[in-house]
């Protein structure tokens, strides 16, 4: 598919896919004859993580750095035990790292609900203008 319809599906602008093509997190699978850039599903799936990693605050190179582990567990190449142990404790590390970034906005997004609520509670208890 083109970079406009993976827009579409990944609710990404084409600047920010651009972007991380500029970056090396995801690159297109091929090109067309017109030269333009062809995704795949797999692509999207890519684009997908670095979309729910972004509002957690990972960093380009944290991104990388999941992206590229998960891609050699991923490919089919034999690993050995230690390889495997430690791509898969790395994969671990950014599992808790998400887990814990998701408990602070929870409380962050508690406390912004605590602050409209007394917003609207002002509001009602507010005299009408005249």
């Amino acid at each position: 598919m083109q970079i406009g319809e993976v827009a579409e599906r990944t609710e990404l602008s084409l600047r920010t896919i651009r972007h991380y093509e500029e970056t090396g997190l995801v690159v297109p699978s091929a090109r067309s004859q017109g030269g333009f850039r062809l995704y795949t599903e797999a692509d999207v799936a890519r684009l997908m993580v670095i979309r729910r990693m972004k509002p957690l605050g990972f960093t380009l190179e944290e991104m990388r750095d999941l992206l590229a582990a998960t891609d050699r567990l991923d490919s089919g190449d034999a690993l050995s035990d230690d390889e495997r142990c430690a791509l898969l404790e790395l994969v671990g590390g950014f599992e808790r790292a998400a887990a814990e970034r998701v408990t602070k906005l929870r409380t962050q997004l508690s406390r912004a609900e605590e602050f409209a609520a007394t917003l609207r509670q002002r509001l009602a208890g507010a005299p009408s203008p005249q």
